[in-house]
């Protein structure tokens, strides 16, 4: 009986303590291109810069833009796949990556936009006012 005990709790422990782990891992921090530097996986955000050049190649299928992050750095961003749809709509992207070799250039696995939402209209306030 004693031994059934002992291996349930080892069994429990070994569980918790992989759950923790892998929460650990899980858990994502936002930082600027400064700090990104020697992270990999790196959350970084930002906005669009429309005054540099948008470049897509067809046939290594990359994209690549320039962002400003939230401190004003401006940084060369390569993403390996064709320009999401909803690129030039949206108010704040992040990019999920890491810097490669020794250039300052982020490389980005993957890429969220915010989108403006329709249901935040500033308008939408004014009119209920104006039909009641």
């Amino acid at each position: 009986m004693k031994i059934k005990v002992l291996l349930g709790v080892a069994a429990i422990i070994v569980f918790t303590s992989l759950v923790f782990y892998n929460f650990g891992n899980s858990i994502s921090t936002y930082v600027d291109f400064e700090g990104a530097q020697g992270m990999k996986g790196a959350h970084v955000v930002g906005t669009w810069d429309d005054t540099q050049e948008v470049y897509f190649n067809r046939e290594t299928m990359q994209f690549s833009f320039w962002m400003t992050d939230e401190t004003g750095n401006k940084r060369k961003i390569l993403y390996p796949r064709p320009k999401p749809n909803n690129f030039e709509q949206a108010t704040q992207i992040v990019v999920i990556g890491e810097y490669r070799g020794d250039t300052d250039v982020f490389v980005a696995n993957d890429m969220l936009m915010k989108c403006p939402s329709k249901y935040n209209d500033p308008n939408a306030f004014e009119m209920q006012e104006a039909s009641s």
